[in-house]
């Protein structure tokens, strides 16, 4: 049973088609609940996103006005979010709400931590029928909603414009495209790197994955099996740490960065080309002004042409059942993700929204630094496993121990992938 591409026939059809106006999307009930002298703690997501201190304090502001409640918004790294989360469900301290990612809200789901919203979005009009498809099945579990989407993000190639024009290159458009580009920079740029191989970035490796024809787990019944191991999921694996063990695109420090230090090293001007989320182009710029009219973005290619997939990212915000008024908490939500903050937030990240009526302008969007990313979404959204147990394998990181003992070379592709896949199983299906 094929379980990888999300739902998003409702994306597609919005790029057709365009997009109808939805009433649901106005995020605004003045006066719906009284929360005079109440205060909500907020926990949202740090360490990709842009400053947004001046974004979370004009909301703050509006929902006081509209509520005349309080809110304490605490930024936590991504990195160390999910244990936190962990320690805090088993100790009864979560928030009130959350930004819980695609991938954790049925965990917390299954964990009985959260508070169903379906509810809620039933009683807003048309709002059922505004939600972005993917991200509502990524937030439902046992047919409940659960998280209520956000915003969605994507990954593409990244890459300096300056660098390619001053070298006559193209953005690849082929896996060979790739390699025959990163040869070129790195005789040119001996001090630059060509494309750096992250070995603690789990979601920098699947779309070599897909795009080679495999998979990372395919489910049937109620039993997951993971095929990293798949002669189609190893080319794809192999092409990609190539890049690092043969053709000298990366250097042996990325054999422990994350996704965070890839960037980081990006904005210090040493890398020509990365994978990186429609988020992160603004945040890169804001980061280092000088590179302004310096940054491209290019899909993600197949082997031989097209759209290799990507993970179809983002997140939801949740309400936590230790909240004191779950009524209160869903006005704070629905403030965020619905109609004025929604498109502004989408406008500010570079994230696309969880509301298809706050989606016209970015996907009609002819930006260079948006259409790549709208593309890579729409034809070629993905998504990991969708089971509260891959919230395990993403703190268990086969995938990224798999990546690292490959590209220091203590072991090949075959014996990496096997013990993996083997390890990624077992995890799944505990």
């Amino acid at each position: 049973m094929h379980k990888r591409i999300l739902p998003v026939v409702a994306l597609g059809a919005v790029a057709t088609l365009g997009l109808a106006a939805c009433a649901g999307g106005g995020g605004t009930d003045s006066g719906a609940v009284d929360g005079e002298g109440q205060e909500l703690t907020v926990w949202i997501m740090k360490g990709t996103n842009p400053d947004a201190s001046a974004f979370y304090d004009e909301v703050s502001a509006a929902f006081e006005e509209e509520t005349g409640a309080t809110v304490k918004i605490e930024e936590i790294q991504w990195a160390d979010a999910h244990d936190r989360f962990v320690t805090s469900i088993a100790g009864g301290t979560t928030p009130d709400i959350a930004e819980t990612g695609t991938t954790w809200t049925a965990e917390f789901a299954d964990a009985g931590a959260l508070e169903p919203l379906d509810e809620y979005v039933d009683a807003e009009d048309g709002l059922r029928d505004d939600l972005v498809e993917g991200l509502a099945v990524a937030g439902t579990y046992d047919d409940e909603l659960y998280g209520m989407p956000w915003y969605a993000g994507v990954r593409s190639i990244v890459y300096r414009t300056d660098v390619f024009e001053e070298l006559g290159l193209e953005a690849p458009k082929t896996w060979d495209d790739i390699v025959t580009a990163g040869e070129a920079i790195k005789a040119a740029k001996p001090d630059m790197l060509p494309f750096p191989v992250a070995g603690d970035a789990e979601f920098q490796v699947y779309p070599w994955v897909w795009g080679a024809g495999g998979e990372v787990a395919t489910l049937d019944g109620k039993t997951w099996t993971s095929e990293l191991d798949s002669d189609e999921s190893q080319a794809g694996i192999e092409f990609y740490t190539v890049l690092a063990t043969e053709h000298g695109f990366s250097s042996a420090g990325a054999t422990t960065w994350k996704e965070t230090d890839l960037r980081d090293s990006f904005t210090q001007g040493n890398v020509a080309m990365m994978l990186s989320g429609s988020w992160t182009p603004k945040a890169l710029i804001e980061a280092n002004p000088e590179l302004d009219g310096k940054i491209g973005a290019a899909v993600i290619p197949g082997e031989d042409g097209g759209i290799a997939p990507s993970v179809l990212g983002g997140s939801h915000l949740s309400v936590f059942n230790t909240t004191k008024n779950a009524d209160l908490s869903w006005e704070f939500v629905k403030l965020m993700t619905t109609g004025e903050f929604a498109e502004k937030w989408a406008d500010e990240t570079g994230y696309f929204p969880g509301v298809q009526s706050a989606m016209e302008e970015a996907l009609a969007s002819t930006d260079p630094l948006v259409a790549p990313f709208a593309q890579q979404m729409v034809e070629g959204g993905a998504s990991v496993p969708v089971t509260p147990n891959f919230g395990a394998v993403q703190a268990k990181k086969p995938t990224n121990s798999m990546i690292q003992a490959i590209l220091s070379g203590q072991t090949d592709v075959a014996t990496a992938t096997k013990d993996a896949a083997a390890e990624m199983t077992d995890l799944l299906n505990q």
